[in-house]
């Protein structure tokens, strides 16, 4: 199910007409890590296995101090 993932995210950035490098994803398992390598941003959450780690561009916090709101306030917002 891991390769559907990033096989989706293609198709709906294609769909949308968003290029892969604008695209962004959050993962923090094995089946997140063909997601986190095909967009042009893969964020890990900060207690990732090793296949999101490794599949990943950065590291976020994990998620009990919000890693995933850090994460977009960070990296797409920019503040």
């Amino acid at each position: 199910l891991g390769a559907l993932r990033g096989v989706a995210l293609a198709a709906l950035a294609a769909h949308l007409g968003i290029p892969q490098r604008q695209v962004a994803a959050i993962g923090d398992r094995q089946n997140d890590a063909p997601m986190l390598e095909w967009a042009g941003l893969g964020l890990a959450m900060g207690n990732a296995d090793e296949y999101a780690r490794a599949a990943a561009d950065h590291m976020l916090p994990p998620f009990d101090q919000d890693g995933a709101a850090w994460g977009i306030r960070h990296w797409i917002l920019g503040e």
